[in-house]
This record gives structure tokens, C-alpha cells and sequence, in this order.
């Protein structure tokens, strides 16, 4: 009987021991943990696309100049219709749009550029000032030719002044004509660049010197000086901006002759 019972416990040890079995010793060694499965990233952004940008501008792209249909260098512009000088202090018809445009496209324009704005009779003429210029008057002198055989009181008196009337500006001539017989257009009161001449032109020319007696034939002769300016073709636009040459009254003289 008691062997019987002990087989029976035996058993019963055996099958619970099947049941929770223990687990075999790790002796130190631990399995990898189940690590987190990676997060699943966002995808990447569409990113927006280039702006188009704008082409680059073409830098001092030649102007577009309005050449006229017809266009003659000799012809006499509106400006000196009605005068016998060659060149014009004033005009309406200025191509101030076209100069500014030749001065923008020339890349050594600076080097061709030269001016004193600022003259008078103060550095010009001596021992007299522009103050004492500016008031010559000769309203009062009427002017004899060399025929005249009877001089009245205008030719024997008068105020301070020279011998020689004449007419003295300091200007900026628009257009001139250049030794060749061409008319030009001159830079000048364009993007604030100037060139600027001293013009003295006979009141009378070939009349007598005043105070000077008949006996001495005496003259009033216009002088000039040639002068070298910054000009701009308008017959020829794409030539660009050049130096011409002008002949432009500088003086009036008494000439006494042999």
C-alpha cells in the first residue's frame, strides 16, 4: 500500500512538473529585446519649383534712334532760319532723348567730356570785370562805314566800352555748323554736362572804330577761334558721340589798315 502511494506521487510530481517546466538557466546571457520597429518617417516634401526668374538685362543695349526719313547735314535747321550765324543758342527741336542715350552707350564718354562751366570777363579779359562787361551799353552808337564823310556826336562820345561795339555771351550753344559746312547737334544741358564758349560778335562790323578819326580808315573786324566740341550726328545717330570742329566768333577789332 504505501509503495503504491509513493508511485502515485511520483507521478503526480512528473506531470505537474510537465506542465511548468523551469526555464533553462541564461548563466549571464540576456536574447536581444524585441527593439521598436523603425517610425515610419514622412515622406519628403514636394518642394516648390524654381521661380522662373527674370532673364538678365541687357546691359547698355544699344537705343533705339529715330532717324529721320530724310536727312540733309547742309540743310539749314529751323533754329538759324532766320539768321546769318552758324549755330543756335536755342532749340525746340533738341533730340535731348537720342543725346542722352549716345552718352549712356559710351563707355568713355568721361574721357572725352571736358568743361568750365563757370567763365566770365572776371578770368577772360583783362583788367576788366564781368560786372563792368555786362554793362556796356552802345545803344547809342549808330555806326558809319568807311564811305561816310560826316561823323556825328555817336561816333565821338559815348559811355565805357570797347572801341569796337560788339555783342559778348557766355553760352551753350545747341547746333553748329562745322568747318565742313555740316550741322551739328552740340552735348550741352543734357544729364547736367555742359560745354560752354565765349561768343563776341561785331554790332557792326565794318563800320568805323569808334572815337577814331575818318582820316585813319579805321574798321571793326570779326575775329574767330575754332573750337572743339562734343557733337552728335542727328543725320547719323549711330555714329554715337564725336568731337567736330567749329569756327565760332571770338572777337571784334579795330583794323587800321596800311
Amino acid at each position: 500500500m504505501a509503495l503504491t502511494v509513493s508511485i502515485f506521487l511520483g507521478l503526480l510530481v512528473v506531470c505537474l512538473a510537465s506542465k511548468h517546466p523551469h526555464p533553462a538557466p541564461s548563466y549571464g546571457y540576456h536574447p536581444r529585446p524585441a527593439y521598436h520597429a523603425r517610425p515610419a518617417y514622412h515622406a519628403k516634401p514636394a518642394y516648390h519649383p524654381k521661380p522662373a526668374y527674370h532673364p538678365e538685362p541687357a546691359y547698355h543695349k544699344e537705343p533705339a534712334y529715330h532717324k529721320p526719313a530724310y536727312c540733309d547735314a547742309k540743310e539749314v535747321p529751323h533754329c538759324a532760319e532766320n539768321s546769318t550765324i552758324s549755330y543756335c543758342l536755342e532749340d525746340e527741336e533738341y533730340p535731348t532723348y537720342e543725346v542722352k542715350g549716345a552718352i549712356s552707350a559710351d563707355g568713355i564718354f568721361a574721357k572725352k567730356y571736358a568743361d568750365i562751366a563757370d567763365q566770365s570777363a572776371n578770368e577772360l579779359v583783362q583788367d576788366i570785370t564781368a560786372e563792368q562787361e555786362e554793362a556796356f551799353d552802345y545803344s547809342f552808337y549808330t555806326g558809319f562805314s568807311k564811305g561816310d564823310s560826316k561823323f556825328d556826336l555817336t561816333h565821338w562820345t559815348g559811355p565805357e566800352g570797347y572801341i569796337c561795339p560788339s555783342d559778348v555771351v557766355y553760352s551753350m550753344p545747341k547746333r553748329a555748323r562745322n568747318v565742313a559746312g555740316e550741322w551739328r547737334v552740340i552735348v550741352n544741358e543734357v544729364h547736367y554736362y555742359t560745354q560752354t564758349a565765349r561768343l563776341e560778335t561785331c554790332l557792326y562790323p565794318d563800320s568805323a572804330c569808334r572815337l577814331l578819326a575818318p582820316c585813319y580808315n579805321s574798321k571793326c573786324t570779326q575775329k574767330y577761334v575754332y573750337h572743339r566740341l562734343l557733337s552728335f550726328d542727328p543725320c547719323d545717330p549711330y555714329k554715337g558721340l564725336f568731337i567736330d570742329i567749329y569756327k565760332l566768333p571770338s572777337a571784334c577789332s579795330c583794323h587800321i589798315p596800311a
